[in-house]
C-alpha cells in the first residue's frame, strides 16, 4: 500500500493535536482519571514567576503566555516528577495555547485560580457582598473561558484563603464564595463541553479550618447536584517544619482523621514550611503514605524563588535558570513515593455522599451556619447563560520544540546540557531522575557570563545554588488569589502513519 507524503502529512498533523492526557473527574473523595478510571493524586508545584507581579495592567505576559520559559520549566518539571501547576494569577486576554500545550504533551495538568490580585477581580473578605459583581463575574468567567478547552485544566479555584479567621467567617465570606463557586459550576453547565471541578483553597487556620470544610462540602437540603457545593477542598498547610518533625507533631494525624470521611477530593493546595532550611521534604513520605490516603496528594510551594524564599529554582530576567538546593531534595523524595498505590481506587471512596448542609456541622459558634446563598447580581444570570461577549478561546496546538534552548545550571553553577522534553502518554510521574548530575563536571564560564546579563534576583549564577530575591510582590490583602507532540494515537492511525512513513 502507498500512502502520499499529502496523506502522510494529514496523519501527523492529525496526531499532533491528539492528548497526551485524559481528563480528570470527581467522584467522591477522588480525582478519578476520566478514561483508566484510574485514581489521579496530585504531585506539584505552586507556579507564579514573578510572584504577584508577573500579573498586571503595565505586563503583556503571565506565567502561561511564554512559551520558551513554559518549555524550559516544563522539561525540568517533568524530570522532577511534577503531574500538576498550580498558578495563581492569569490573564484572560493572552494566548496560552503553547504553554498549555507543553504541559500536557508533558503530561501535567494545570488548577487556575480565577481572581487576580487588580481592583474589581476578586472577592474582598472585608467586604465580600460589595465586591460579588457581574463586572467581577465577567472577569473569573474570561478566565474559564480561556482555558476549559484544554483536557489538562484540572480545576479552578474559585477563592484563596479570603476565610482566614473567626471574622472573616461571619460577614458573609462563606455565603459568597458558596455563590461563586455555583456561578462557575453553572457558567461550565451552559458555557463548556465538560464540567471542570470548582473549589475553594483555605487557610490552615485551625479554629476555622474544619468549619469551612463542612461549610463548603454540604449539600443544600440534601441535594448531591447542589451547584454551591464545593467539587474539592485545598489547604495550604505549612505544619510540618524541618527534619524533626513527624506525623503527630506536625499535626498530620488531625488532618487525617478531620478529613476521613470527606464528600470531596481534599489535597495540600500549598505545602512545604521554610522555618527550617535546608528543607528535606520528609512530609512527602508522609503525604503519599498508607496513613494518609484521604488526600489526593498537594502542591510544593514553589517553583521559582520569590521574596518570601521558597524557590526550587532561581530565574534570571535573561530566561536561564539555576537549580536551587531544594530541587534536588524534593526530587529525591517524589522519586521514593509509591504511584501505584496513590492509583488504587475503592467504591467506598469514591461512593461517598455529601452531609446536609446544618447548623449541626459547624463547630464554632463565630463561624457563619447560614446556608442562604446570594442570588447572582443583576445582569450576572444572562451572562451564565449565555456567555461572556467576546469569549477568549483556547485550543491544544501541535509542540514543535523540544529541545530546551535557555542555559540551565545545577547549584554548583555547572551547565546542564541537552534538556528537552519528553512525550508523555498520561500523566507525569517520579521516575528516578537525578538533573543535577546531568551538568558538566566543573562549572561553565557561561555561568560567569550570565553575571553581566540584567536578571529579575539579584545574584548571578552560583556555587551553591543560592540567589537573592526579586522583587515582585507575592501576598495580597483581599483574599484573591495570591495569587513533542502528546501522541495517544490509535492503532489505525499509528498503522496508517507507518504505512506512510514506508511508502516514503
Amino acid at each position: 500500500m502507498r500512502v502520499s507524503i499529502a496523506t502522510t502529512a494529514c496523519l501527523l498533523s492529525a496526531i499532533s493535536t491528539v492528548y497526551a492526557v485524559n481528563t480528570i473527574e470527581v467522584r467522591g473523595q477522588d480525582f478519578v482519571d476520566s478514561v483508566t478510571n484510574d485514581r489521579f493524586v496530585i504531585i506539584g508545584v505552586d507556579y507564579q514567576p514573578g510572584g504577584q507581579g508577573a500579573y498586571g495592567e503595565a505586563n503583556s505576559q503571565d506565567p502561561l503566555s511564554n512559551a520558551t520559559a513554559c518549555l524550559r520549566d516544563a522539561a525540568l518539571m517533568q524530570e522532577l516528577g511534577v503531574n500538576t501547576i498550580r498558578t495563581y494569577n492569569v490573564d484572560p486576554t493572552l494566548n496560552h495555547d503553547e504553554c498549555a500545550s507543553i504541559f500536557d504533551s508533558v503530561g501535567i495538568y494545570m488548577i487556575l485560580d480565577v481572581n487576580s490580585p487588580l481592583s474589581g477581580e476578586s472577592i474582598d473578605r472585608s467586604n465580600p457582598y460589595g465586591t460579588y459583581s457581574t463586572s467581577y463575574l465577567e472577569h473569573i468567567f474570561s478566565v474559564v473561558e480561556s482555558f476549559k478547552s484544554y483536557p489538562n485544566t484540572l480545576a479552578f479555584f474559585a477563592g484563596n484563603e479570603v476565610i482566614n479567621d473567626i471574622p472573616t467567617a461571619q460577614n458573609g465570606n462563606p455565603n459568597v464564595m458558596r455563590a461563586v463557586v455555583r456561578d462557575i459550576k453553572n457558567y461550565l453547565k451552559n458555557n463548556s463541553p465538560r464540567q471542570i471541578p470548582v473549589g475553594y483553597s483555605a487557610a490552615d487556620v485551625r479554629e476555622v479550618l474544619q468549619d469551612t470544610w463542612e461549610y463548603m462540602q454540604c449539600a443544600i437540603d440534601g441535594d448531591e447536584s447542589d451547584m454551591s457545593r464545593s467539587d474539592f477542598f485545598g489547604l495550604n498547610s505549612y505544619s510540618w517544619c524541618g527534619g524533626d518533625a513527624t506525623f503527630s507533631s506536625a499535626g498530620y494525624d488531625v488532618l487525617a482523621t478531620m478529613f476521613a470521611n470527606t464528600s470531596v477530593p481534599v489535597f495540600f493546595s500549598e505545602y512545604g514550611c521554610n522555618e527550617v532550611t535546608p528543607r528535606v521534604f520528609d512530609e512527602v513520605q508522609a503525604l503519599y503514605s498508607p496513613e494518609m490516603t484521604v488526600m489526593s496528594g498537594g502542591l510544593i510551594y514553589e517553583w521559582s524563588q520569590e521574596p518570601s524564599n521558597y524557590g526550587l529554582v532561581t530565574i534570571y530576567s535573561n530566561g536561564s535558570l539555576q537549580l536551587l538546593g531544594d530541587f534536588a531534595a524534593l526530587q529525591g523524595q517524589y522519586n521514593k513515593v509509591n504511584v501505584t498505590l496513590l492509583e488504587n481506587s475503592n467504591a467506598t471512596a469514591t461512593g461517598i455522599a455529601p452531609p446536609t448542609c446544618a447548623s449541626s456541622l459547624i463547630s464554632d459558634d463565630g463561624f457563619s451556619s447560614d446556608f442562604d446563598i446570594p442570588s447572582p447580581p443583576d445582569g450576572a444570570e444572562d451572562v451564565i447563560s449565555s456567555g461572556i461577549s467576546n469569549a477568549p478561546t483556547g485550543s491544544i496546538v501541535p509542540v514543535t520544540r523540544t529541545q530546551v534552548d535557555l542555559p540551565i545550571y545545577a547549584t554548583n553553577g555547572a551547565l546542564i546540557n541537552d534538556l528537552v522534553i519528553r512525550a508523555s502518554n498520561g500523566s507525569n510521574t517520579p521516575s528516578g531522575e537525578d538533573t543535577g548530575s546531568k551538568a558538566s563536571a566543573s562549572p561553565s564560564s557561561s555561568a560567569s557570563s550570565a553575571s553581566s546579563a540584567s536578571r529579575t534576583q539579584s545574584d548571578t549564577p552560583t556555587s551553591t545554588g543560592s540567589s537573592g530575591a526579586s522583587s515582585a510582590a507575592t501576598a495580597t490583602s483581599t483574599g484573591a488569589a495570591n495569587a513533542l507532540v502528546g501522541i495517544r494515537a490509535s492503532g489505525a492511525l499509528a498503522v496508517l502513519l507507518g504505512a506512510g512513513m514506508l511508502a516514503l
